[in-house]
Formats: C-alpha cells, structure tokens, sequence
C-alpha cells in the first residue's frame, strides 16, 4: 500500500471541522475527483471516484472509528476497485489558533504492480493534488459552508 500524509490548520473549533468533515454529503463539493457517496447502512458507505483517465472506481467502506472531534477512520471492504484505508484526526493546533487536521490515506493503485509503480512516481503530485484538497477544505470550513450534518440513516 501506498501512503499519503498532510497536516493542515484550520481556524475554527474541532468540533465544527469534524462535523463539516463527517458529513459525506460536503465530499463530493469539495474533492473533484469524489463523484458521489452514498450511504449503505449506518457505518457504511459506497463511494464513486474519478480515476486516471476518467475511469470510474467504486468501492464500500466501513467507519472503523469515530469519535467525535477526535478522529474518523475508515477501510474498503472487500472488492473494492480501489482498496484503501485512512484516518482524518482533530488536534487543537497551538496557541488556540484553531484545529489542526491531519489526514492519513493508505491505498492500492488499480492496475497491479504497474498501478503501483506510476502511482510511486507521481508521489509528489499526488501530495500536492491532497494539499490542494485540504486547503479547499480549510476554506470552506473557515468561511462556515459546510452544509448541516445528516445522521447516518
């Protein structure tokens, strides 16, 4: 598995960054390449991504942990088109300047060791494309958009 770090701050309470993040309603709005997700069954979700060259991969994922304002983890179930796990945790950053989000993704590249080895090249892109991510993240949640929370049906 490939793995992709990054830490951003984000100048509002943990509890609110974790809402807005927790409502998988807000994913697709904010990370392109996320076309939908849809809930399954509490703790359960299916997710669509755009992947490279527009091919559409589809997987369901389970929420390992959740704690409210602390963290969120999460692993694709078996079959999965894109395997993966992370984890997005909620720290107080220093000197009360807000939360400091870090999310840990761990994946396997479709496409077998080939997969592996242009998604080991573009390592670097890949941080960027997740930097930029988060820093849409950031904006969003510090300029209050996020959309209300919806419970898990």
């Amino acid at each position: 598995m490939l793995q992709l770090e990054r830490t951003v701050t984000i100048n509002r309470p943990r509890d609110e960054v974790y809402e807005c993040w927790r409502d998988f309603d807000n994913l697709p709005r904010l990370f392109e390449p996320i076309e939908d997700v849809t809930f399954v069954s509490p703790g359960r979700t299916h997710w669509t991504l755009r992947g490279p060259g527009g091919e559409s991969l589809q997987w369901d994922a389970e929420i390992i942990a959740d704690r409210p304002g602390d963290l969120l983890a999460w692993r694709s179930l078996e079959g999965a088109d894109l395997s993966n796990e992370g984890r997005v945790e909620f720290r107080d950053a220093p000197a009360g300047r807000g939360t400091e989000l870090r999310v840990v993704v761990a994946y396997d590249p479709p496409g077998g060791s080939r997969g592996t080895a242009v998604a080991a090249a573009m390592g670097d892109d890949l941080l960027s494309h997740l930097r930029e991510l988060l820093q849409r993240f950031k904006q969003v949640a510090e300029t209050r958009q996020c959309e209300p929370v919806r419970a898990d049906p």
